[in-house]
C-alpha cells in the first residue's frame, strides 16, 4: 500500500470520526495561588468543537486522494 492510499484512508477515518463525535474534551489544570506549602489549583473541562463541514471536507478530500491514488 502506497503512501498516498494511506493518506487518504487517514483522511476518511478523521472525516468521520469528526462526524460522529463531534469533538473532544480535556482537563486544563491551573495553579491559582501558591501559599508556602500549600498549592491552590483548578481543573477545568475544556471542550473543542468540530464544525461539520471540516469533516465533510476530510471525507471528500481523502476520497479523492484514493481515486487520485488508484490513477496512476
Amino acid at each position: 500500500m502506497n503512501s498516498t492510499k494511506m493518506i487518504g484512508i487517514a483522511l476518511i477515518v478523521a472525516g468521520l470520526l469528526g462526524v460522529s463525535l463531534g469533538g473532544f474534551s480535556f482537563t486544563k489544570e491551573t495553579h491559582k495561588a501558591s501559599l508556602g506549602p500549600i498549592n491552590l489549583s483548578v481543573a477545568e473541562e475544556k471542550k473543542v468543537n468540530i464544525p461539520l463541514w471540516a469533516s465533510i471536507a476530510a471525507i471528500v478530500a481523502g476520497a479523492a486522494v484514493l481515486v487520485a491514488g488508484s490513477k496512476r
